[in-house]
């Protein structure tokens, strides 16, 4: 029987980690907004801890470094990504992304479930409404950007959603093509999820409790399967993304985070 339920596991970070990896080059997400409801269910039921959150996002975090490295390959292949972008808002948000992973043991798993779910209501609101940003409207400049950016990374790691989901709507908000903004997105969530990975190891390291095979708060075995089939299937959503008109890419994306929303904040 043990050895049953360890395949169904096993099995399940397989599953989750294509569907995230074709997420997350569809859509610039990184894939945390599907890999944190998921395994905060799944380690519900297979782990004897508390504090499933925290090891959800701290895991979903290490995976996006994995999947967002594939995503952003295929996407720099279509030359897609904004790499003056991605320099300008780098060094905010390496040092947002640690202090969020880093003050992440200062908050309790239920508010971030919480914090969670409402941040993606918000954001898909903002997407299904498709508001059109002035056409004066460009990015500002560098210290702006910094401070934009030490915000995302903070938000993004805090939660475990890579820095995408922040940085699409930013992006698109500015007047930068939704193809452009979603690679750029993808190339942003990397130094979010190495960042706040670091913060997330640092904060668990002393958690009592926490199951074998764990570093902080990161679970390695959900890593390992979740990153053995996202790698592969992220740049299959690149391809797509690439392929889909702008409106259809927008309700993706917003229909996507309302059933994810809704399962953190009343199922978590």
């Amino acid at each position: 029987m043990p050895e049953l339920i360890f395949i169904y596991e096993v099995l399940t970070y397989l599953l989750t980690g294509a569907i995230a990896g074709l997420a997350a080059g569809l859509l610039g997400i990184g894939g945390g907004l599907l890999i944190v409801p998921v395994l905060s269910t799944v380690f519900l039921i297979f782990l004897n801890i508390t504090d499933v959150v925290h090891l959800a996002i701290g895991t979903s975090l290490a995976t996006i470094i994995i999947t967002s490295y594939a995503s952003v390959k295929a996407h720099h292949q279509k030359e897609a990504v904004r790499w003056d972008i991605v320099k300008m808002m780098s060094l905010g948000v390496l040092a947002g992304a640690f202090l969020g992973g880093w003050g992440s043991q200062f908050v309790a798993s239920n508010y971030l479930g919480m914090i969670f779910g409402g941040l993606e209501l918000i954001i898909a609101v903002y997407m299904l409404l498709n508001i059109k940003p002035s056409p004066q409207r460009n990015l500002p400049g560098l210290v702006t950007n910094n401070v934009v950016g030490g915000t995302i990374g903070a938000v993004s790691s805090l939660v475990g959603i890579g820095g995408g989901t922040l940085t699409t709507p930013y992006l698109v908000w500015n007047n930068i093509h939704i193809h452009h903004a979603i690679a750029t997105s993808a190339a942003i969530s990397i130094p979010v999820a190495v960042a706040g990975s670091i913060g997330f190891i640092i904060a668990g390291l002393n958690t009592p409790n926490l199951p074998p095979y764990t570093t902080g708060y990161i679970y390695w075995p959900a890593f390992f399967g979740i990153v053995l089939a996202s790698y592969f299937t992220a740049p299959i959503g690149a391809r797509w993304a690439h392929r889909l008109p702008v409106l259809t890419l927008k309700r993706l994306f917003a229909g996507l985070l309302i059933l994810l929303a809704i399962k953190m904040l009343f199922f978590i």
